[in-house]
């Protein structure tokens, strides 16, 4: 079964959704591809989106399938497992369910994965009261008694950005060495009045559903109430590979070269929210999802004028 579109949205989250909606409004027949995998599923509700603060994930995405619908976007639950170009301009994608589709222009929304360090207790609580960003979850366990995991030298950052919300701050050096901070990291650790201890984490105490400490490896429990880790992203970017783009290498995970647009280095694909790079919280996957949209249907209208003008 082979379908034909102007435009492939691949991802149905924040990004993918915000791109249909701006091109499903420009009257562009525009198919989203969704494999139902959103990255912030575990947290119950997001913030720092204004007029959708608070508001529970899911229902941010149901909210968004239902605005494209109303403007004829079609949306499909299955995975985009391959890319080709078709011909000199346009694409065919290749879904897990055997379909085909083919598209003028694809924008892939596919977004990232957050690997955990594999702690006993983390991946359960993770969302819960085991955190990664305080901009999302800060304000809802603030003045609590904060732990930081630390897997890289960086995680002395998160440590000191947390302070803001909470001034009972350990970090757990976990797999840092002390020799490997910097007398810099030592000083505003010192100043921020966050407490370093030394030794691998073993796994977390909860008691009646909730996090009360961290267990070290010698079996000591240090009391906690919100644990911050710091996944390490894996970007989704299997079908810019495929397709050739070119790829950027940064501390969190290689991304397309994209310009201001979302355009990458290949003409007619697209990247949106997280597939574009590590940062994108809800709130910047839309906005880079309608960016890419209005760019889309301009590309699109200029192309059908100059083809017209040629004849």
């Amino acid at each position: 079964m082979t379908d034909t579109y102007e435009v492939v949205v691949v991802g149905g989250g924040a990004a993918g959704l915000s791109a249909a909606l701006v091109l499903g409004r420009a009257r562009r027949r525009t198919l989203v591809v969704d494999a139902g995998e959103p990255r912030n599923a575990p947290a119950a509700h997001m913030q720092g989106f204004l007029s959708r603060d608070g508001m529970p994930p899911a229902e941010f995405l149901e909210v968004g399938r239902e605005e494209i619908a109303r403007y004829g976007v079609e949306l499909v639950r299955d995975r985009a497992v391959g890319a080709t170009k078709d011909g000199a301009d346009g694409f065919a994608v290749t879904l897990a369910g055997g379909r085909t589709v083919r598209a003028r222009q694809l924008v892939v929304a596919t977004g990232l994965k957050d690997e955990l360090p594999p702690v006993p207790g983390v991946a359960e609580r993770f969302g819960r009261d085991v955190l990664h960003c305080p901009y999302c979850h800060g304000w809802e366990v603030r003045d609590q008694a904060f732990g930081v995991l630390a897997t890289t030298p960086m995680s002395v950052h998160q440590a000191l950005m947390v302070t803001q919300w909470s001034k009972d701050v350990t970090l757990f050096l976990h797999q840092v060495e002390e020799t490997e901070l910097t007398d810099d990291d030592l000083r505003r650790l010192a100043a921020a009045g966050v407490r370093v201890v030394p030794g691998a984490v073993a796994g977390l105490r909860i008691e009646d559903d909730r996090l009360t400490g961290v267990r070290l490896a010698d079996n000591s429990v240090q009391a906690r109430e919100a644990l911050f880790v710091a996944p390490r992203p894996v970007p989704q970017n299997d079908l810019f590979l495929g397709l050739g783009a070119e790829l950027t290498k940064t501390p969190f995970g290689a991304y397309p070269v994209i310009d201001e647009r979302g355009l990458t280095t290949v003409p007619g694909l697209w990247a949106a929210g997280n597939a574009s790079g590590f940062a994108e919280q809800v709130v910047n996957a839309a906005s880079r999802g309608y960016r890419a949209g209005a760019a889309i249907n301009g590309e699109l209208l200029f192309a059908d004028l100059d083809a017209a003008v040629r004849v």
